[in-house]
């Protein structure tokens, strides 16, 4: 009776020879958690820019709106392009003084105020009323921005859609400031 040790094929030694080889096991795991790691670090990234956005797009209007508050605006007789043009000097590092919207509508109290949107996420942006009250007037002034955003893909959008429901990939940014102007 001839004993026969049992061979290895010739593919198992090799199988068995990248298995047991430790070498490399980092590279590849960074290689696999690599792309996630640095989409979702994007990710952050994006979000937090739009928010600080929003803030100086809110600051801009607020400052703005105030000499509108206290009467300096109405006294200059400022035009749409004028006041869009003081709110972008205040915001140009951030936006495209263009892609701005700037409204301004008066209303006799309060409770007329009406804010609906006058602009969405996707659509090209239109030009929107603009009109200065007197003293006494309650008015309402809005600033529009389409914020374009890049790192989408995530299941985490954060932009608008079209009207047949796909993604644009922008953010609609808005600031509103209602008050009455100063006597």
């Amino acid at each position: 009776m001839s004993s026969r040790s049992p061979q290895m094929q010739p593919g198992s030694r090799i199988f068995r020879r990248f298995a047991e080889n430790r070498k490399g096991n980092v590279a590849i795991q960074f290689a696999l958690i690599a792309p996630l790691f640095f989409a979702l670090i994007f990710a952050i990234l994006e979000t937090a820019l739009v928010f600080v956005a929003g803030q100086v797009l809110e600051t801009a209007l607020h400052d703005n709106a105030r000499l509108v508050l206290t009467s300096q605006t109405t006294a200059a007789n400022k035009t749409q392009a004028q006041f869009q043009t003081d709110v972008c000097n205040k915001t140009s590092a951030l936006f495209d003084c263009n892609k701005i919207v700037v409204e301004a509508k008066k209303y006799p109290n309060f409770g007329s105020v009406n804010l609906a949107k006058t602009i969405d996420s996707c659509t090209p942006t239109q030009s929107t009323s603009f009109s200065i009250g007197t003293n006494g007037e309650v008015m309402a002034i809005r600033a529009f921005y389409q914020w374009p955003l890049y790192v989408t893909g995530l299941g985490y959008y954060i932009g608008g859609n079209n009207t047949d429901g796909s993604k644009c990939n922008k953010r609609l940014l808005s600031s509103t400031a209602i008050f009455r102007i100063e006597p």
